[in-house]
């Protein structure tokens, strides 16, 4: 097991070939012409992380060294198991995975300080939290949240790592929002405006998170202005369907961030 001095780290991303342990593969199944249709992609975001979705750490005493991550959050969240997956990495752990929807978000705290919208609520009810997947997330070494966060959530975000309680011996990775679009076919640029939230909200989880536990992936891809990159380096979309991963996107995003942020101790601790 490891830790980063008990610091909390959240994280806001694995293509991945699972076996019964949670470990996971790069998946090469989905060929280049398949990334233009949105059927396709979406069962590529979603297949691997519903796999091990709601699924026990194997607690036994011939696992007993394996250290446990438990990623948790919305299609952002799917997106970031993939971004592990196409780049080879933590394949010595045991991964598994819980669903919280975008319009619930991570949040744990007094039930009156949630912002639902009325037409969510009953969706919400019904839904996987942070409340529920306490028990879990205790037998958790290595925790992460991804999520396109919304604002009642981003500025409670500190206070809800807080009521956590997570212990000395846990790492807590919280990835910040991101806002990649499409290509718009009739400019072709290659660059686009990041919708009207994403900068204020990333500045909330900037300002209030320490920045040895926020994973900045705006300023990482996009820099410090309000565009955005539509090609990897290698001139792949980065996301077909203006929102999630592509295969390309996901391993380009995927190196970034283990390389490039307080991530690459993680990728060195579970090679």
């Amino acid at each position: 097991m490891f830790h980063i001095n008990g610091f909390i780290i959240l994280l806001s991303f694995i293509i991945l070939s699972l076996g019964v342990t949670g470990k996971i593969h790069a998946d090469n199944s989905v060929k280049p012409l398949q990334a233009t249709n949105k059927e396709v992609t979406g069962q590529y975001v979603r297949k691997r992380f519903l796999a091990l979705m709601n699924k026990s750490f194997d607690l036994s005493e011939k696992n007993k060294s394996q250290t446990k991550v438990l990623i948790i959050g919305d299609s952002h969240a799917q997106d970031f198991l993939n971004a592990i997956a196409e780049n080879n990495l933590l394949k010595n752990s045991q991964i598994r995975t819980r669903y919280i929807p975008t319009r619930c978000q991570l949040f744990l705290g007094d039930p009156a300080n949630r912002e639902w919208l009325a037409s969510d609520k009953k969706l919400c009810v019904k839904s996987d939290s942070l409340e529920q997947a306490k028990a879990q997330i205790m037998n958790a070494d290595v925790i992460i949240f991804a999520a396109l966060w919304r604002k009642w959530a981003a500025v409670q975000l500190s206070q809800t790592l807080k009521n956590l309680k997570l212990s000395a011996n846990q790492t807590i990775f919280i990835i910040g929002r991101r806002s990649f679009l499409g290509l718009d076919k009739e400019t072709e640029a290659k660059f686009r405006e990041v919708d009207v939230h994403q900068i204020e909200i990333n500045d909330i989880m900037k300002a209030s998170l320490d920045k040895r536990i926020f994973i900045d992936v705006h300023t990482l891809v996009c820099g410090t202005g309000s565009s955005c990159p539509v090609f990897t380096d290698r001139e792949k979309l980065i996301t077909v369907d203006g929102g999630h991963l592509s295969q390309d996107g996901a391993q380009y995003l995927g190196k970034l961030l283990f390389e490039k942020s307080a991530l690459s101790q993680l990728k060195e601790n579970l090679k």
